[in-house]
């Protein structure tokens, strides 16, 4: 097994460069880049404040509209001085080719040196770890209460299959797949954070304002309360995948040879599901747990961090996106893109803990 691990961990090298450059190359293609951010905040800052400032920003932008500087690459920077942008490209690391730019940012990030945030003046690390617990907080409690959910229930519709219960079930896990998790938490917010009906449960944040003044019981009830809608929203808008790939596993297992044998030496029906479906049938899910997490963690929560403004990577990604800081934006996939490579080997490694027989060195490479 450890020729295996090492084969994957060498794996992971050419994967995640790969999957780096074709990100870069993207965002290098797409309009409205860093510079182009700083001229237009820049040039809101001039329209807005010609009344009362006759000379800061005009000072420091050089000639006027069409004073001789000259046309310019960036939308918006006509009538900007030419140093002046120049210093700006210096500023964000603009005045070195793409390639140069592409190696520099990959030899620091192997170094796991993420540099600082264009637009917020922190270090790339400290806003991850500052944002990293409203994350965990959803992406565990999800995945944990998806698995609550839905493996008893794809174990209940297996064994009870073609009954009221199942076609009942049904129902609710069509709606589950077919409505996304953030519809649901507009509905929710809708029921019962005073949206038009009820007002149970707060719209926004992961704890009160009076968080700090709180007992450890009255903190942990607070943390409940404001956490309730978004983990159910994303619950509900998750349990159905994962419950039809249980059934859909216990099916295929108890019709199985081993499984009419076991029936035919008189074993209870309980003893036959638990003692003998069971391992086999959740081989494939329990090793997905890991892979399952890192989703709902990275991508399931990003519209719901936004939806009930909670201050987390999904939200810190979007701003990042929306006002093209490129060290936020490429460090968070650097990192996000080697933590699901690192899950999806756990996830093999899962398999074979939960089913020694399992021997992924015996395949062919």
């Amino acid at each position: 097994m450890s020729a295996y691990i090492l084969r994957r961990l060498l794996l992971i090298v050419p994967t995640l460069l790969g999957i780096m450059l074709i990100n870069f190359l993207i965002v290098q293609a797409a309009p409205g880049g860093p510079v182009e951010q700083a001229i237009a905040e820049i040039q809101g800052l001039a329209v807005d404040s010609t009344a009362r400032v006759s000379g800061g920003v005009g000072e420091m932008a050089g000639p006027p509209a069409g004073g001789g500087a000259g046309e310019s690459k960036y939308r918006g920077a006509q009538g900007l001085d030419p140093e002046f942008i120049a210093a700006l490209e210096q500023q964000y690391g603009f005045d070195r080719p793409p390639w140069e730019r592409f190696a520099l940012m990959i030899g620091n990030y192997a170094v796991f040196d993420f540099g600082e945030s264009f637009f917020r003046d922190q270090p790339v690390v400290d806003l991850v770890i500052d944002k990293m617990p409203v994350s965990i907080s959803l992406g565990l409690w999800t995945t944990l209460l998806t698995y609550l959910i839905s493996i008893p229930l794809g174990i209940g519709k297996a064994v009870r299959d073609g009954t009221r219960f199942d076609v009942w079930t049904s129902g609710a896990v069509i709606v589950g797949n077919a409505v996304p998790a953030f519809l649901f938490a507009i509905l929710l917010i809708i029921l019962f954070a005073g949206g038009r009906y009820l007002d149970w449960f707060p719209l926004r944040g992961l704890t009160g304002d009076d968080f700090d003044r709180l007992s450890t019981l009255g903190q942990v009830a607070d943390y409940f309360w404001h956490i309730t809608l978004p983990v159910a929203s994303m619950v509900i808008g998750g349990f159905a995948g994962l419950t039809m790939l249980t059934k859909n596993s216990f099916m295929d297992q108890i019709h199985q040879q081993y499984v009419i044998t076991a029936r035919a030496k008189g074993l209870t029906e309980r003893r036959v599901l638990y003692g003998h479906v069971f391992r086999n049938a959740m081989l494939i899910v329990i090793a997905g747990f890991p892979g399952a997490f890192v989703s709902i963690l990275f991508t399931g929560a990003l519209l719901t961090e936004i939806i009930f403004s909670l201050d987390g990577l999904g939200l810190l990604g979007f701003e990042a996106a929306l006002k093209r800081d490129y060290p936020v934006m490429f460090a968070t996939l650097y990192f996000f893109t080697l933590l699901g490579l690192l899950m999806n080997l756990l996830g093999d490694l899962a398999y074979h803990a939960v089913d020694p027989r399992i021997d992924f060195e015996t395949r062919e490479t």
